[in-house]
């Protein structure tokens, strides 16, 4: 087994993420922004109500929405929330009535995120820090968990899926988008921390994705592939030779 140095990991994607949130515009090997939403699926007229600032950040690798069917009133929990766009276009779709929860471990992001949904008067929206591991929320609170392109990032994965079940009522639904492989990524891929954070490293192969999924004690009911690149050339290198892809998929709580 491969061993990742979790510090150095940790300290990187913190790294990344914090420029990610100071410095959206800036080069990376992932897309960003409002471009990309548009292309990955997110409806035009919601998304014009999202905070702008948000939108900038936007890093995700999928739409998850179209799996998630969000209806008024439902309580959402968003894992790896960055500066909040998702869960401020989530709160769109819950209304007044409804609860979105972020949970992210960057202060940056956290900082952002919580001043753009304040000014944008998101009352149901909030955020916490924590980690995607260990889930700062009870037992069954949550009609649905969404994540997009962050579980890749963790070096735990069957750790949080088996906290998106914890927090998950009976019947509750998991919508995320996320980086898997195809075959196996060679060890130097692994331990590089810098491709890690770029949402590459840390991809885990498809099938042992949705083993761990189903052994948390969900169901996998939908799933596709979607129009996702990496715009980077080394990126663009190690998702050529391991098939390395973005997925959508929705789980059941059983």
């Amino acid at each position: 087994m491969t061993i990742v140095d979790v510090v150095a990991l940790e300290a990187k994607v913190k790294e990344m993420y914090r420029l990610v949130a100071e410095a959206p515009h800036g080069a990376y090997h992932f897309e960003m922004g409002r471009r990309l939403a548009d292309r990955l699926g997110y409806d035009r007229d919601l998304l014009d109500r999202v905070p702008g600032g948000a939108v900038d950040s936007f890093a995700g690798v999928g739409y998850v929405f179209g799996l998630a069917q969000l209806v008024e009133g439902e309580r959402v929990i968003d894992l790896g929330s960055g500066s909040g766009m998702d869960a401020c276009y989530a709160a769109q779709l819950v209304g007044p009535r409804g609860r979105v929860v972020g949970i992210d471990f960057t202060p940056q992001q956290l900082d952002r995120a919580r001043r753009l949904a304040t000014a944008a008067g998101l009352d149901q929206v909030a955020f916490r820090e924590g980690r995607i591991e260990s889930i700062p929320a009870d037992d069954e609170t949550f009609d649905c968990v969404i994540s997009n392109g962050v579980i890749n990032l963790s070096p735990d994965k069957s750790r949080v899926f088996a906290e998106a079940a914890r927090v998950l009522r009976p019947g509750g639904r998991l919508a995320i988008a996320d980086i898997v492989t195809e075959r196996q990524l060679k060890d130097s891929i692994v331990c590089d921390a810098d491709l890690w954070a770029a949402c590459i490293g840390g991809a885990s192969q498809e099938d042992s994705f949705l083993a761990a999924i189903e052994d948390a004690g969900l169901t996998v009911t939908a799933m596709w592939r979607n129009g996702y690149e990496f715009i980077s050339d080394r990126a663009r290198d190690a998702s050529a030779r391991y098939g390395v892809k973005s997925i959508s998929l929705l789980a059941v709580k059983n």
